[in-house]
């Protein structure tokens, strides 16, 4: 199991490196890609929010470069400073995919309000939950319940990957379906739009998927344990 897991992490590192280089090489290129309409980033993020009745929600610049998020805690859409300022299609598709997690927000979106319930528990369980798993299995025949503990942990941060799946792809959906139906951005710019969105989306499936592995890695240690005894 030990080599068998060895080649899987490798894969999935792989992966995660192919998937987050092609991202990159696609927001570069469709950051090329000028909206006709010569809206920034910000403009269509305020625009879709009033289109569907929020106006509580403050669109704010933040340093950084994909570093844009919603943050429900005091209702903000952050927008890094590339996308808050530049008017190109990768600009439009971060802003309305972001604005689409607004959206959940405002109508109580189910798999949004899980994720948000389970931030707390996530936040304490990543601070120790390495720690937890390394003296579990260091430790494991004097006191096999502490890799269970771990195991636990851990898969409360699995969880967390699985359920930000749909609101990932949810969000993207709700901003694509609006830059399509607003007319906010023409065929061509919606095209790169859309396929930027698909392979950030991809960059949470390759990580839920190697989180799950590695909880199933965990588990196997535990069980082989508990069989030797």
């Amino acid at each position: 199991m030990g080599s068998g897991y060895m080649i899987l992490a490798l894969l999935i590192m792989g992966a995660s490196w192919l998937v987050s280089s092609r991202l990159k090489s696609k927001f570069e290129h469709y950051s090329k890609l000028h909206l006709n309409n010569g809206m920034s980033g910000r403009e269509i993020a305020e625009q879709m929010l009033h289109d569907h009745g929020i106006y509580d929600v403050k669109v704010i610049s933040t340093p950084g470069m994909l570093t844009d998020h919603y943050n429900p805690v005091d209702k903000t859409v952050n927008l890094s400073e590339g996308v808050y300022h530049q008017r190109n299609a990768a600009a439009a598709a971060v802003a309305a995919h972001e604005c689409g997690h607004a959206v959940q927000h405002a109508i109580g979106y189910q798999w949004l309000t899980m994720r948000s319930q389970l931030v707390p528990v996530v936040s304490f369980a990543s601070n120790i939950v390495q720690w937890v798993l390394l003296a579990g299995i260091l430790l494991i025949k004097a006191f096999p319940s502490l890799l269970l503990v771990g195991i636990v942990l851990f898969a409360a941060t699995t969880l967390f990957s699985i359920i930000t799946l749909p609101v990932e792809y949810d969000a993207s959906n709700r901003a694509l379906a609006w830059l399509r139906d607003k007319r906010i951005v023409n065929q061509a710019e919606y095209a790169g739009a859309e396929d930027a969105l698909k392979w950030a989306a991809r960059t949470y499936l390759v990580a839920a998927i190697g989180s799950i592995a590695t909880l199933l890695y965990y588990v196997s240690i535990f069980m082989g344990s508990r069989e030797r005894e």
